[in-house]
């Protein structure tokens, strides 16, 4: 059965139906005003999902003006479907399979600090942040964030709290390599990140490393980094150090996390670090580098690494669901399929489609537009050779994927109505991408609202795109102010789950998921304003103290379970009951559990009618 919020949809549009019709001659409006006021307050109170709910709930507007008929026929539906949400164990909870992978994940950059402790050199990110304060919201930087580069073991143990089986972080390439290169290797750096990998194994923990997250070694940004081919070499320099180093215990390999922001948002535009803010062109150089650098890095690692170590590599790319602004506006579907084609299928097509090589769309539209813009007849969008493309195509053991939220998206037009810089990748995409009018619930960023449905519609344009590969969730969460009852953190991990099982249950191959983040920490240009942790981070304590949101109580039964559990919402004043169910085997935690909100959600149904008869 799918999840309770689709069924409470379902449930709204009858709703709405049975408001349009007439009340009995001679009803008083106030009556009808009046069981208005009761249902919306009882079905606030029956479903825990408010910000689900709460769509349901403002629909309901019943006009006095017009006759109740038929008002049985009504409620028997609205008994049932409201049983159907509330009643039983088998409404309540959905489960994964028993071999799912769970996971929580973190940066280097993000959360280590030591940002020159030891003999580490720097990274864009310290450059950048030292240099230009005034480009952080807090003028704020990771010098010391979290200090995991003193708090691992703390971290660990956060890890084996959580019941996840898997920790996925990143190695910083300047605190293994200060200048970029192999003539200087840091023993420290070495050592902190083996350390690591030995205490997660310690815990039955598995390590999933991403080789490259954001943080390169400012040396050799100034020959020009991903723009330069020079990076090629240099990263397999890199890779082949840290595989040698640690691949005897790491079996999960990520080479780079999110190639999109690493060269638009890096290069084409003054957002993330190098923040070249030059658009149309360099974000393609990098692109094609880093796509050249990959593939080598994964063939080195099958014929050195691979039949020795029996470990997998992949990549993580990223994207927000682009939703047609008007679902029956071919213009708006077909501008959906673009946006896809360039978000994802820029870095995923080369890798994954049958064929390989850029997508059909972005290189005869930036060959196109290249000309007209007085290019000649050479594209802004570099080539590959015959050789390259078969070199590129099947790196990847696994399809990696990051994704947070859903736009709405229309076509730019002739006239760029988007007035997006020419050249530009968002001008040779030509969509235009809004959240404006939407009322999907809304998060501690700016860019981040709550649309579980595009997850799901994600996951299967993938699963069609590029034949059914194995997906890992590697990033899904939510943002938020502050504060330890993030109760909107926990509908959210509970919707965009459901979205993800629901995608399992159509036949896509999903193995795992992987919760961003363990810890709140430096949230790049938003510095330390926007919170993702399961735990927060006392950043004005020396130690810089973790404690576990109400979240991550959750998510660990959901870890430790395999299930989404709706009734499950523990109370911070709860700590000793918590402590005490942790330590119970799952399945009687399970019971316990379920049977209790069944009875009480079978007694808020009951409650729920003997309101609506009154």
């Amino acid at each position: 059965m799918k999840a309770p919020e689709f069924i409470c949809q379902r449930f709204a549009v009858g709703l709405t139906r049975f408001s349009n019709r007439s009340v009995k001659s001679g009803q008083k409006a106030r009556k009808v005003q009046q069981l208005t006021k009761k249902f919306k307050a009882i079905i606030s109170v029956c479903l825990p999902k408010v910000f689900v709910c709460h769509k349901l709930v403002s629909r309901l507007r019943i006009s006095p003006k017009k006759k109740q008929t038929n008002m049985m026929k009504f409620i028997l539906p609205l008994f049932m479907l409201i049983a159907s949400c509330l009643g039983s164990p088998v409404s309540q909870t959905r489960r994964f399979p028993s071999d799912f992978l769970w996971g929580v994940a973190s940066s280097s950059y993000q959360i280590e600090g030591g940002w020159n402790a030891d003999d580490k050199g720097e990274s864009i990110w310290d450059f950048l942040t030292h240099t230009h304060a005034e480009k952080i919201v807090d003028q704020s930087n990771g010098d010391i964030s979290s200090d995991s580069y003193h708090q691992w073991k703390r971290d660990v143990q956060m890890v084996k709290e959580l019941h996840a089986g898997t920790y996925r972080f990143s190695l910083s390439w300047p605190r293994i390599m200060p200048g970029g290169y192999m003539n200087h290797v840091s023993t420290a750096g070495i050592k902190y990140y083996s350390n690591l990998i030995d205490e997660l194994l310690r815990y039955n923990i598995t390590p999933m490393v991403t080789i490259y997250h954001w943080d390169l070694p400012q040396r050799l940004q100034e020959l020009g980094g991903w723009t330069n081919p020079e990076i090629i070499p240099l990263f397999k320099d890199y890779a082949r150090l840290v595989l040698e180093m640690y691949g005897d215990r790491v079996k999960i390999w990520t080479t780079i996390n999110e190639p999109w922001h690493v060269c638009e948002h890096g290069y084409g535009v003054d957002y993330m670090a190098p923040s070249y803010n030059y658009p149309g062109i360099p974000a393609y150089l990098c692109g094609h580098n880093l796509l050249k650098a990959h593939a080598e890095v994964v063939h080195m690692y099958r014929e050195l690494f691979q039949p020795r170590q029996g470990g997998r590599i992949g990549i993580t790319l990223d994207t927000s669901w682009p939703e047609p602004k008007d679902p029956n506006s071919a213009e708006d579907r077909e501008a959906s399929e673009r946006a896809m084609q360039f978000y994802v299928g820029w870095f995923g097509h080369p890798i994954f489609s049958k064929h390989g090589n850029y997508p059909k769309v972005m290189i005869e539209r930036i060959r196109n537009l290249s000309k007209e813009q007085g290019f000649g007849a050479r594209s802004r969008l570099p080539e590959f050779t015959t050789e390259e493309i078969h070199r590129i195509r099947g790196t990847s053991d696994f399809f990696g994927i990051n994704s947070y939220t859903s736009n709405l998206v229309t076509s730019n037009g002739h006239n760029n109505t988007g007035k997006f810089p020419v050249p530009s990748f968002n001008h040779d995409m030509g969509v235009v991408e809004s959240q404006a009018g939407v009322d999907w619930p809304g998060s501690g960023s700016v860019w981040l609202k709550v649309y579980p449905k595009g997850m799901y519609n994600l996951l299967m344009w993938i699963h069609r795109e590029y034949n059914a590969p194995e997906i890992i969730v590697t990033e899904n969460g939510v943002s938020d102010r502050g504060g330890l009852e993030d109760y909107a953190r926990v509908d959210y991990y509970n919707q965009y789950l459901s979205a993800v099982l629901d995608a399992m249950e159509d036949g896509v191959n999903i193995s795992g998921y992987i919760a961003w983040s363990l810890m709140d920490s430096y949230e790049w240009k938003a510095g330390y304003t926007e919170k993702f942790g399961l735990y927060h981070v006392d950043f004005s304590s020396p130690e810089r103290t973790r404690t576990p949101k109400i979240s991550a109580r959750v998510f660990a039964q959901i870890c430790k379970t395999n299930t989404i559990d709706w009734s499950y919402r523990p109370k911070l004043d709860d700590e000793q009951q918590l402590v005490a169910m942790a330590q119970l085997p799952a399945e009687e935690q399970m019971a316990r559990t379920s049977g209790a909100s069944g009875a009480i959600s079978w007694s808020l149904t009951g409650l729920l009618l003997l309101a609506l008869l009154r």
